[in-house]
């Protein structure tokens, strides 16, 4: 079991205390059991949906599900949205193979209040029943059905595989010259899918949600093969920045085996000379950002408000600039 580090607030201190440990938690399935990945997709979203369906009863906007680009979505606009300003489109977490964006809502609820803008939550196919390049294609779909419909500027933020799916969209809207989002924040991104990084030993027994081999060894075969693990568009910390990137936050804990994966991303950006922001957080957990419980932390508050900001400052260059 990680100790309980002394460096935190309280109710991180009472998260750590009652974590179960993840080495007794059950292994994800087989890359290819379809019927396996189903029951664990219906079993992860279960307890998530109550917790997401109570916070919406106490939302003032406006939540609906809708179709961009031929994609399943979630809008969530505030009650007093201002769509000249534009939107953000959002990217959920769960290893590529888990979660529906309703039961991630938790990761848009407070961007949409800290912002006050229209999030899109995307609905992407799940692996294994749908493979790379799949979710990542969708993603771009959704960026070209919003410009479409005018809906620019937009912004991209992500968490986890969500984080990495959002960069490597980035990068694949760069090959197919749509234009780009003006920011993107990533909330611990796994911007490598292999098991590459000093962190995945060094943290290994520190890290209270995640074993590699136990939870995403299979959750990557499931998303791509072994031999395109090392494509930017799997894994975009090989990608070519220097041909242009936009700026980027990039936000994650200390204890995190994924940490090497935010420094990673960090340098190759910083080394191709694009404006980024590595933010870390002492004593943090995987997308802490997200945790309902711990959402009043000065932790989880200072990450959602460095977010909010980031994203709303960009946001409001680009629509200068638009009136220019």
């Amino acid at each position: 079991m990680p100790k309980v580090p002394e460096t935190v607030s309280a109710l991180w201190q009472a998260f750590y205390a009652a974590a179960p440990d993840p080495a007794q938690t059950p292994m994800t399935p087989a890359p290819n059991d379809l019927a396996g990945w189903a029951r664990a997709q219906q079993a992860i979203d279960a307890p998530q949906l109550p917790i997401v369906e109570k916070a919406l009863r106490g939302f003032a906007g406006r939540v609906f599900d809708a179709e961009i680009g031929g994609v399943p979505v979630i809008e969530v606009h505030p009650a007093n949205a201002k769509p000249a300003r534009g939107a953000i489109v959002y990217v959920h977490g769960g290893a590529y193979t888990l979660f529906s964006a309703r039961a991630r809502l938790m990761s848009v609820l407070p961007i949409v209040e800290r912002t006050g803008m229209q999030v899109i939550a995307v609905d992407y196919t799940l692996a294994p029943q749908a493979r790379w390049p799949v979710a990542l294609d969708q993603i771009v779909s959704v960026f070209d059905g919003l410009y479409k419909d005018k809906r620019g500027p937009l912004a991209l933020y992500g968490d986890s595989a969500g984080g990495g799916l959002a960069a490597a969209a980035t990068l694949r809207m760069r090959e197919r010259g749509v234009k780009l989002p003006e920011a993107l924040a990533l909330w611990s991104p796994w911007s490598d899918i292999g098991e590459v990084g000093d962190s995945y030993s060094t943290l290994a027994e520190a890290d209270a949600s995640y074993r590699y081999d136990r939870h995403l060894a299979n959750a990557a075969l499931a998303y791509a093969d072994r031999d395109q693990h090392r494509n930017p568009l799997v894994s975009p910390v090989y990608g070519d920045f220097a041909a242009g990137f936009p700026p980027t936050l990039i936000q994650g804990g200390t204890r995190e085996i994924f940490l090497s994966n935010f420094v990673r991303l960090y340098r190759a950006l910083v080394d191709a000379k694009q404006p980024a922001i590595l933010d870390l957080y002492e004593g943090m957990p995987h997308v802490f950002q997200a945790y309902p419980v711990q959402a009043g932390s000065p932790e989880s508050r200072a990450a959602l408000d460095a977010t909010a900001t980031f994203l709303v400052d960009h946001l409001k260059r680009a629509a200068e600039k638009r009136r220019t």
